[in-house]
């Protein structure tokens, strides 16, 4: 079990990723938008669902590379920090993003939860940044890893949906403030840099 402050600094970070305008957002919103807010909510439930099977590969992963020794798991440590601090430059030094809404036809809520979970859980980036994202909060003298990660997975997952269902119940008023204010666009990038960044350097100041 992570101790409180670890797990107080690391919800604090995930709030802050998961409240940026992103993909998952995007597409809970344009169901919203399309659909009605049932088939947002359900959109959001597929997006956790998808979450909970990173979670799982995470925890399998990095236990097993635990389970071959503890230099294996530093390394893996490492190299995640490596990926989020090119995640964060590469946010830092892109142009601004397109925040405009796809045109999407209604579609039920059954279809929306069963599209939120295949996008997420098929897409190969989210399983690198669950690989990369998980281990930086784990502690070797802190107990089982396989509990600390699956208590960070959970976390991640209860924050994003309440973060994403949020989105989806304001659907409306959130859609048109993103297509109105190309500003948003602008700082989601510089947000989402600083938050890969700071997860990156997360191990050197650690070791301080």
């Amino acid at each position: 079990m992570p101790d409180s402050a670890t797990l107080l600094a690391y919800a604090i970070i995930v709030a802050g990723y998961a409240a940026l305008p992103g993909p998952s957002v995007l597409l809970t919103v344009a169901r919203s938008i399309s659909s009605g807010t049932r088939a947002g909510i359900a959109t959001s439930l597929g997006i956790a669902m998808g979450d909970l099977v990173h979670t799982a590969l995470a925890v399998l992963g990095v236990s097993a590379i635990l389970l071959t020794s503890a230099l294996a798991f530093s390394l893996m440590k490492y190299l995640g920090a490596a990926y989020l601090l090119y995640l964060g430059l590469k946010a830092l030094r892109a142009p601004a993003a397109s925040l405009e809404l796809p045109a999407e036809a209604r579609i039920s809520p059954k279809q929306a939860l069963k599209q939120g979970l295949l996008c997420e859980a098929l897409n190969p980036k989210s399983a690198l940044f669950f690989l990369a994202f998980l281990p930086q909060f784990v502690r070797l003298e802190a107990g089982s890893v396989t509990s600390q990660l699956t208590v960070l997975g959970l976390t991640f997952v209860v924050i994003g949906i309440t973060v994403t269902v949020s989105y989806a119940l304001a659907a409306g008023q959130v859609g048109v403030f993103l297509r109105r204010n190309p500003a948003a666009a602008k700082w989601q990038n510089k947000l989402a840099g600083g938050i890969y960044c700071t997860l990156g350097l997360h191990l050197v100041l650690q070791g301080r």
